[in-house]
C-alpha cells in the first residue's frame, strides 16, 4: 500500500492558490431576478433590447463637449500667483499688491527727485572737476544769497494786521486782495497764452468765476493789481503760480518793485497766528460771496457783528450788482469769498467807498465747514 501523500498547509494568499473570481452583478438585480429574466418570453427579450440602445445623439455629443470643457478649463486654471494676471494677483493677495503700488510710487518719487534737482546740478558741473560731498540744498542755499539783491521784500502777517487795523480806525480806503493759480491764468489770456491752452490749463476757471476767454475780465483784474493797497503773491513753485507770476505781470506793464506785496495765504496766516479774532472783533462786518449766508451764521454764532451779507456772486456779471447793493450797508470791513472777481470787487469798494475790504478766500469755506475756527 503506498504511503499517503502529505500536502502541507499553504498560506493564505500563496500564488498556488486561486482566489475564487468575483462575479458582477447586474446592478439592482438580484440573482432571483435574473433567473426570471432568462425565463422570460420573447416580449421580455425585446423589452431587455430596447433598454440597451443608445442613448440619444445629441446628448452623447453634448455630455463629450461638457467634459472636454472641464478638461480645458482645469488645465488652464493659474496654478499660482505667479500665473496670474496682476490684477488676479493682486486681489488674491492685496498685501502683495499694495506692495507692488507702493514700491512703485517710491520709483517714481526718486526718479522724479533726481531728474528735477540732481541731475540738473550735474549739467552744470564744468567738465574735468569732481564736485563730492556736496548736497544740493547746499548748492541751492549758495546760489539765493547770491541772488539776494532779486528777491522781493514780503511783509508779514503782523505788519498786513496792523495795516488793517489803522485803516479801520482811521476810516481810510484798503483793499488786499491775493493772486493764486485761477488770477494768473485770468491775466495769462491772449498774453503768454492762447485761447485753447487757457481752456485746458484752467478747467476751473468757471467755477472760480471766469468764462475763459474774458479779455475784460483780464484787465479789470491788471487794473486792479496796480491800484490796491497789498498784494498776496504765491510762493509756491508749482507752474500756474510763482512761475506765471513775473511773465504776466511783464505783460500787463506792472512794475514788481512798485507793488507792495505779502504771501497769497496772508488769510490763512491771519487765522493761524490768531490775529483774526481780534482784526474781527468789535467791527461791523460785511460778507460777499457764496458762501456768505453760512459764514454769517457762524460768525454770529461765535459773537461777532455781521450787518449784511451779499450773495450769490456770479462771476464777473455780478460785480456791478455787488457793488450797488454794498453801498445801501455801513459797514467797517468786508470779507470777500468770490472767486476772481474778488480782487475786483474789493478794489471798488476801497476806491469807491472808502472802506476796507480783505479778499477771504476759502477761508470761509474752512470756517463754515469747522476745519478752522476764530
Amino acid at each position: 500500500m503506498a504511503d499517503p501523500v502529505v500536502v502541507p498547509p499553504i498560506e493564505a494568499g500563496s500564488p498556488l492558490i486561486e482566489e475564487p473570481v468575483k462575479r458582477r452583478r447586474t446592478r439592482g438585480a438580484s440573482p432571483s431576478r435574473r433567473k426570471k429574466r432568462g425565463a422570460a418570453g420573447p416580449a421580455a427579450k425585446a423589452k431587455r433590447t430596447r433598454k440597451k440602445q443608445p442613448r440619444a445623439r445629441g446628448k452623447v455629443a453634448k455630455r463629450s463637449v461638457s467634459k472636454t470643457a472641464r478638461g480645458r478649463n482645469r488645465k488652464s486654471a493659474p496654478s499660482s500667483l505667479a500665473e496670474r494676471s496682476p490684477v488676479e494677483a493682486n486681489a488674491a493677495n492685496p498685501a502683495s499688491g499694495a506692495r507692488e503700488d507702493r514700491n512703485a510710487y517710491e520709483a517714481g518719487y526718486e526718479r522724479g527727485l533726481y531728474e528735477g534737482g540732481e541731475q540738473l546740478l550735474e549739467q552744470l558741473v564744468p567738465p574735468g572737476v569732481l564736485v563730492a560731498e556736496i548736497h544740493l540744498r547746499d548748492v541751492l542755499a549758495a546760489g539765493l544769497a547770491a541772488s539776494a539783491p532779486r528777491m522781493f521784500p514780503l511783509a508779514d502777517v503782523g505788519v498786513v494786521y496792523e495795516e488793517l487795523t489803522h485803516a479801520i480806525e482811521t476810516k481810510q480806503p484798503y483793499a488786499l486782495v491775493r493772486l493764486g493759480d485761477g488770477e494768473l491764468l485770468t491775466l495769462a489770456q491772449d498774453t503768454l497764452y492762447d485761447a485753447e491752452t487757457i481752456r485746458r490749463e484752467g478747467r476751473f476757471l468757471p467755477y472760480a468765476g471766469v468764462n475763459a476767454p474774458d479779455l475784460a475780465a483780464r484787465d479789470l483784474v491788471a487794473a486792479a493789481i496796480r491800484q490796491v493797497n497789498r498784494v498776496g503773491v504765491p510762493l509756491s513753485r508749482r507752474k500756474h503760480f510763482l512761475p506765471l507770476l513775473h511773465p504776466v505781470l511783464r505783460h500787463h506793464g506792472i512794475d514788481p518793485d512798485s507793488m507792495r506785496l505779502t504771501s497769497s495765504t496772508i488769510n490763512y496766516e491771519l487765522q493761524q497766528s490768531g490775529l483774526l479774532t481780534h482784526l474781527l472783533s468789535g467791527k461791523r462786518l460785511l460778507l460777499i460771496g457764496d458762501m456768505a449766508p453760512s459764514l454769517a451764521e457762524t460768525l454770529v454764532a461765535w459773537g461777532f457783528a455781521v450787518c449784511g451779507v451779499i450773495s450769490p456772486v456770479n462771476g464777473f456779471a455780478s460785480i456791478d450788482r455787488v457793488m450797488q447793493e454794498a453801498s445801501l450797508i455801513d459797514f467797517d470791513l468786508a470779507l470777500v469769498s468770490a472767486g476772481v472777481p474778488a480782487v475786483v470787487i474789493c478794489w471798488r469798494l476801497a476806491a469807491e467807498f472808502g472802506r476796507v475790504a480783505l479778499d477771504f478766500g476759502h477761508l470761509a469755506d474752512a470756517l463754515v465747514k469747522g476745519q478752522l475756527s476764530v
